[in-house]
């Protein structure tokens, strides 16, 4: 397969493969602010009795950015998903793999029932559906208020990232990248992603929060919740059990970028997920 293929609206996608290609295939979707080299643990143990396949989302790593914010909204992503799969595997339905805004993104799509039969499971790290967390905030009344507020205190950055201007001066400062390499032990990111990245929360967040729908799936999915999350509680990854007919929840120890602090943990635990979805 050709290592970038053409988004509907024209731009490019970066596309990234290894393992057998007779394997059950999976689809790994990064975050914010990484790009596909987040997943190289995984997709490394993975490969080994898998095919991997992990792109740079629009406005990441070697893909084109989109020319507006309406060009970062789910619809759109999701969309770049299904071409992914479409290209990778036409015939088959693919397991799909998720982290941060790379879930979100991937909860949209496997909640579509246009898009739904393209995936045979899904595994989501630290990503909830953005109208499963609408709907979980609504739900809470006075008897869970501490838990509430000690996820508003989590989700400070959402409003940062939502403001004009502040953000990408912190971004291109140094400040953003010092301060998220120091305290999460990750490399700082490169200030253009970070920078082209911040549309998905002011593209997204509002109107889901504003107006969230009923999204339903009956697919397998399984949910990791790393138990040290700086940005996403234990609860809140929860908040898609009232609209999932199959779900499983795993707390695991390690922080939000658990992906890259303990790669051999996801992979067994996406590999065991496969074998009993496949």
């Amino acid at each position: 397969m050709s290592p970038s293929l053409r988004r509907t609206d024209g731009g490019r996608l970066a596309v990234q493969e290894r393992g057998d290609p007779s394997a059950p295939t999976v689809v790994a979707v990064h975050g914010y602010p990484d790009d596909h080299r987040v997943w190289d643990g995984v997709a490394a143990d993975l490969a080994a009795d898998h095919r991997v396949v992990t792109y740079d989302v629009r406005g990441a790593g070697a893909s084109d950015a989109p020319p507006n914010r309406a060009g970062y909204r789910l619809d759109r992503l999701a969309d770049d998903l299904a071409a992914v799969v479409d290209a990778v595997s036409p015939e088959r339905p693919v397991h799909l793999l998720g982290h941060d805004w790379g879930a979100i993104q991937a909860w949209h799509a496997v909640t579509d029932p246009r898009l739904a039969a393209r995936f045979a499971s899904f595994t989501s790290i630290s990503g909830p559906c953005l109208d499963h967390i609408a709907a979980w905030y609504a739900r809470r009344g006075p008897g869970v208020r501490g838990e509430t507020l000690r996820q508003a205190a989590k989700s400070w950055y959402t409003l940062l990232f939502r403001m004009p201007v502040l953000p990408e001066l912190a971004w291109r400062s140094g400040l953003f990248g010092w301060v998220t390499a120091r305290s999460q032990r990750v490399p700082p990111p490169v200030v253009r992603d970070a920078v082209n990245g911040l549309e998905l929360y002011r593209a997204n967040i509002g109107a889901a929060m504003g107006a969230p729908t009923v999204r339903r799936t009956a697919m397998p999915v399984q949910v990791l919740a790393p138990r040290s999350d700086s940005y996403m509680g234990a609860a809140l990854q929860r908040s898609a059990a009232p609209f999932v007919d199959n779900l499983t929840v795993r707390e695991i120890d390690g922080g939000h970028w658990v992906v890259r602090h303990r790669p051999e943990l996801v992979a067994g635990l996406v590999r065991g997920f496969v074998r009993t979805n496949g």
